[in-house]
Parts: C-alpha cells; structure tokens; sequence
C-alpha cells in the first residue's frame, strides 16, 4: 500500500501554527496511507526554532531552512497553514512537498491530506526522481 509521511508544523498538539514553518513548536509526523488510514509516528522538536536568523528581512535565513528540512530528511510532505520565504526554497532545493492544509485544525488537516493523496503521491514521486534531499 502507498504511504505518505507528512510532517505538520505545530503550535500545539491539536493546532497547526500560525506563522512560519520553521518557527513551529514541534512537527507531527504522520503516516497517511492511500485507504485513508492516518497513523502518528512521532512527534519531533524543532531544533531550527532556536536558531537566530541572519538575513536581511528577518525571515528567510537559508542556514534556518537547512536546519529544518535536514530535521524532516525522512519526511515526503511538509504541511503548514502557513509558510514564510523558505517555502520557495523548499520547492525548488528539496525533494520534499509542501503543502497548505487552509486550516489550523489538525484533524480537518489530516484529512485534507487523505482528500489530495493521489496528486501528493505524484508530487513527491517526481520530486525524489528529479532531486537530492537538500540541494546546496
């Protein structure tokens, strides 16, 4: 059976944050299958949270970018309510998939996931045949 593993940006364990990806409290990583089972493995500190960023905006470090997907290597989907600069690079520099949930609500989340599972699926297929993990 085809599985997902979808890391959701927290502020709580029941809440999607409401800023960017990187400044999340913890990420949920789930497992959602293509039966629309939905399994949570883990949930994983974001160490990136305590970096301070350098970059001329405020937003958008590379180095915070780095740090956050080098803590989600074994993810295939990133889901936010929200993301900030990095969210370009992300889709241009990863094999990774991001993805807006349009809600804070874990569970309705969860289950916006489970509704795009096919069109995720070919997402991260083509992003894993065409990209290294983190590209410099």
């Amino acid at each position: 059976m085809r599985c997902l593993k979808v890391a959701f940006g927290m502020e709580n364990d029941e809440t999607l944050i409401d800023a960017h990806y990187g400044d999340s409290k913890f990420f949920a990583i789930y497992e959602v299958c293509e039966d629309g089972s939905v399994k949570l493995l883990e949930k994983r500190h974001n160490r990136a949270r305590d970096l301070e960023e350098e970059h001329d905006e405020g937003h958008g470090d590379p180095r915070k970018f780095k740090a956050v997907v080098s803590q989600l290597l074994d993810v295939d989907v990133l889901a936010a309510f929200r993301m900030g600069p990095n969210f370009l690079r992300i889709r241009d520099k990863t094999n990774k998939v991001a993805f807006f949930t349009r809600t804070r609500d874990l569970k309705i989340a969860l289950q916006r996931v489970v509704e795009n599972f096919d069109d995720l699926w070919e997402q991260t297929q083509a992003k894993k045949a065409e990209k290294p993990p983190i590209e410099e």
